[in-house]
């Protein structure tokens, strides 16, 4: 029986519901197994010569092969052990200790590996490839390519000794290491930092504005946990938008959008110059609001059951409920095993049966997503409302494991459903299972938002605060395209947006997603540009390609910095509209401080996401430099946001230094 077989048949297994007594016992057998094959006393190989993986991947094909895995009693013998051998083999690449995780006492381990080491090493790999990449991996994508190994070596571990009970600690999540550490089991996708461009190369930015604020309140929970976020969940475009501000907005809907660019100098650099384009989208009057039918798509399987997941999200599922008008209508679908309708469309006038369906919300089971996105889009559509908002609100604490599973299936899923008018925005819960690479995708692609949810106040915050932005969208895919004018500016990088950026060509084509906008909200993008002649360019002239692309007689718009320009589509179009504003010295501030609060406070905020995703370009400022320029544009700040936000960066402070 060949390996791939195995592998697809174990794929088709459904794992027993997971419970703590299990997972004591899992570990403890792994610690069984461990202790018995590397043990200095214990025998190398086995009486016909075969080693302890050539055996259990035997032993595995003939379990497979007769069909042994149909009795419940081995399945659970098999599913078992998976976690604590897989947990076993990762101990071996990680950074914390097999004491640290099982107690002093629960095992012994030798500090020398044993003779056969490089074989077992061997044999690992045949599973896992990259093993040598596992410690930039999280936890859970390791545990997938171990696995089946795991099992075999799990079972083989039970058949020679099956009367063995040690006894174990409870295991503890491991405790991360600081800054560049993820929170274990959590997804999160990595990416580069835009890098410096130079205009006569490449003078055109493009990118999707929409924006999301996963991002803020994902690093807020770190700090005040006592760790420095891992970079990559920095995403700076998201903690920037995070907060409200007074830009100016449109006059009427049939212009949905105003733009408000302001060129001021850099604080952290005294030879380039900020391009702070901020953008308001026209605010809805509530007798304009149209009605809105929304689906709750809850998650309930059994990993929900900490304080910080499905009882938080009851509570705040709670406070929308308050917010919505008397004939709006609600749905809630929930699944684990497998999904379910909890309550049919009911308008939310009927406040009562709505409440008493959110407190039958009980965590259990695994994680049917696949199936529960299908059946929240078959309700959506039923009440579908013409003219109005149809909107699916996925909260969830991470992956999907029953039914379509991988991230990429999930996502084409809600790509499909896009075109029907029914939207979708997640809500992210809780950590150690969070998969936020997943939640932005399906929020992208579902025309919605991603947030994440970690206290009552964000809660408040997303779904009663925003929820005009966040639930009536005034225009979908909108894309931003700046092009600078290289007779003023050489050098240009935008903070941010790494994960929105655009083709050139995309800008014009009408096929292209990109992000939705929705009542009253506002988008900030701020670009670091480099003036013409500043000795702080950092990239050299072309000897001979620049002055092919320059004609020294053109004189075309000399006194622009750039042109920003904004395509969007009424939000029940195909067929998008452009806006556009040129960049001049009129739009230009002679310092720093003479720039509005806003502006000021907005970067700060983007000087402290550069800051936490380690960026070389702002190295020469301090954290006490940019907890002063937020303390003195903090203005008005009637829900203490920026009052939250200075504490953040003394705490992001007093941790680097004491990291140093």
């Amino acid at each position: 029986m060949t390996d791939d077989r195995m592998l697809r048949k174990l794929a088709g297994i459904e794992a027993p519901e997971p419970r703590a007594e299990a997972r004591r016992e899992a570990l403890a057998a792994a610690m069984q197994a461990f202790a018995q094959h590397n043990s200095a006393n214990a025998a190398q190989g086995s009486r016909n010569g075969a080693r302890l993986t050539e055996r259990a991947l035997k032993l595995w094909g003939e379990i497979m092969d007769r069909k042994l895995l149909s009795t419940s009693a081995l399945a659970g013998m098999v599913a078992l052990p998976i976690a604590g051998y897989t947990a076993l083999y990762l101990m071996k690449d990680r950074p914390f200790a097999v004491q640290a995780l099982v107690g002093q006492d629960a095992v012994n381990a030798p500090s020398e590996p044993a003779a056969d080491a490089p074989e077992q090493e061997s044999a690992l790999t045949a599973v896992a490839p990259q093993k040598a990449e596992s410690r930039s991996e999280s936890f859970e994508q390791v545990r997938r390519k171990v696995a089946p190994l795991a099992a075999v070596g799990a079972v083989d571990s039970l058949m020679r000794n099956p009367a063995a009970q040690p006894t174990i600690a409870p295991m503890p999540l491991p405790q991360d290491s600081g800054a560049g550490a993820a929170l274990n089991g959590d997804r999160i996708e990595g990416f580069e930092t835009n890098p410096l461009k130079a205009v006569a190369e490449q003078p055109v930015s493009t990118f999707s504005i929409d924006t999301d604020t996963a991002s803020y309140a994902y690093m807020r929970r770190a700090l005040k946990e006592g760790r420095l976020p891992q970079p990559d969940t920095v995403r700076v475009e998201e903690m920037v938008n995070y907060f409200p501000y007074g830009w100016q907005g449109p006059e009427s809907l049939a212009t949905p959008f105003n733009t408000t660019v302001t060129v001021m100098p850099t604080p952290w650099n005294a030879g380039t110059k900020l391009m702070h384009v901020a953008i308001k989208g026209y605010d809805l009057q509530p007798t304009a609001q149209p009605k809105a039918n929304l689906v709750f798509l809850i998650d309930v399987s059994g990993s929900m059951e900490e304080p910080d997941k499905l009882p938080l999200l009851k509570a705040a599922m709670r406070l929308l409920v308050g917010k919505l008008r008397a004939d709006d209508t609600v749905s809630i679908v929930t699944y684990a095993g497998a999904a379910g309708t909890v309550l049919e469309p009911t308008r939310a006038a009927d406040k009562a049966a709505i409440l008493a369906a959110i407190d039958t919300l009980n965590p259990g089971g695994s994680t049917a997503g696949e199936a529960g996105i299908r059946e929240a889009y078959r309700l959506a559509e039923r009440s579908f409302v013409k003219d109005g908002v149809n909107r699916i609100m996925l909260a969830t604490d991470g992956d999907f494991n029953v039914g379509q599973t991988d991230d990429d299936s999930l996502t084409r899923l809600v790509e499909e459903k896009r075109d029907s008018g029914v939207y979708l925005s997640v809500l992210g819960f809780g950590r150690g299972n969070l998969n936020d690479r997943l939640m932005q995708s399906l929020a992208q692609n579902g025309n919605g938002t991603a947030a994440y949810i970690d206290t009552l106040q964000e809660a408040e915050k997303v779904l009663v605060e925003d929820a005009s932005s966040t639930l009536f969208p005034i225009a979908k895919d909108v894309k931003i395209q700046v092009e600078f004018n290289p007779q003023v500016v050489s050098e240009y990088r935008l903070i941010g947006y790494e994960t929105r950026a655009l083709a050139r060509e995309d800008f014009n084509n009408d096929k292209v997603d990109a992000g939705e906008i929705g009542s009253g909200h506002s988008v900030t993008a701020i670009y670091e540009i480099t003036p013409k002649d500043s000795p702080a360019r950092q990239i050299d002239p072309l000897r001979y390609g620049e002055a092919l692309r320059q004609d020294p007689g053109n004189t075309a718009h000399p006194e622009e910095y750039a042109f920003v320009k904004i395509r969007y589509k009424q939000p029940d179009a195909d067929t998008s509209k452009l806006i556009t504003t040129p960049v001049t010295a009129a739009n230009e501030v002679g310092s720093f401080d003479s720039a509005g609060e806003d502006q000021r406070f907005s970067v700060a905020v983007a000087a402290f996401g550069q800051k936490l995703r380690q960026s070389d370009q702002v190295s020469g400022l301090s954290y006490a430099q940019v907890e002063d320029i937020a303390r003195q544009a903090r203005g008005s700040d009637p829900f203490g946001y920026r009052s939250e936000f200075l504490t953040l960066v003394r705490l992001a402070d007093a941790l680097a230094t004491d990291r140093k």
